[in-house]
């Protein structure tokens, strides 16, 4: 399995197990899947935990998985796929916490974005770097980051492509805390503990009610993100710009 599933004290761990990148595979968003049945099945479950092994929290999506889609439809169904998956973890009856170290890039970032609330370390990198590729990002990252950060900062983010650390994702509102490594697992764990006190029924409550505060052009958002994003993976700039990647080379873009 790709992800490792514990449940202690009325709190599921979700742990991304797929080294050295704990990229996100096609069958890691499938066991992601499957595990949030289970925790919607135990009713003991009043919290979940989404955290990474070894250096990172997640890289991002699997790049070298794309390159085996053969046309834009297979492209958009991933993107479907994807955005589907965390749509359901950001209406999930439960709250789910992200608990972020070394990296959550691309599609990692867009799996942090789509829990409730982020921990993350202050030395740790969050971004959007799909521009690097020639392509874009495609499980709905267009519409949260600029939830999060604002319109400036997210344009700034998903054009260049550069990571911010921890503590200034912290300073434009796109994480809830910031701690050292050391305090990263003994802060996560105490806040599911403060929500996993309370009646399980108050927090359904408040898991359901919060989500009306959300626009409806998110959904109109989302797709279009999908179609955009199929058609440029089909693109000779994202064929170079995934292969430099590959080749750890610099891409060179027909544009220059």
């Amino acid at each position: 399995m790709a992800i490792k599933y514990e449940a202690i004290n009325n709190i599921a761990y979700l742990t991304i197990q797929s080294p050295p990148a704990n990229a996100l595979s096609s069958t890691l968003l499938t066991d992601l899947a499957k595990h949030l049945d289970h925790v919607e099945q135990d009713t003991t479950i009043k919290a979940v935990v989404v955290k990474g092994e070894g250096k990172f929290f997640s890289a991002g999506a699997d790049i070298k998985e794309f390159t085996s889609l053969q046309n834009t439809s297979d492209l958009k169904s991933l993107s479907n796929r994807g955005q589907q998956l965390f749509d359901r973890i950001e209406h999930f009856s439960i709250p789910v916490i992200a608990s972020v170290h070394g990296a959550a890039l691309g599609g990692g970032l867009e799996l942090a974005m789509a829990c409730h609330i982020r921990i993350v370390t202050e030395n740790a990198k969050l971004g959007l770097p799909e521009v690097m590729l020639g392509i874009i990002p495609g499980f709905a990252g267009t519409q949260r980051l600029p939830q999060y950060v604002g319109l400036n900062k997210a344009y700034e983010m998903i054009l260049t492509g550069e990571p911010i650390s921890g503590s200034e994702a912290h300073t434009f509102g796109l994480v809830n805390h910031v701690v050292t490594d050391e305090e990263l697992d003994s802060k996560t764990s105490k806040l599911a503990e403060k929500i996993v006190a309370k009646s399980k029924l108050t927090i359904n409550s408040v898991m359901c009610l919060i989500p009306y505060a959300k626009t409806e052009q998110f959904s109109e958002g989302v797709q279009a993100e999908a179609e955009a994003f199929s058609e440029i993976f089909d693109s000779e700039d994202a064929k170079e710009g995934i292969q430099a990647f590959i080749d750890k080379r610099k891409p060179r873009f027909q544009d220059e």
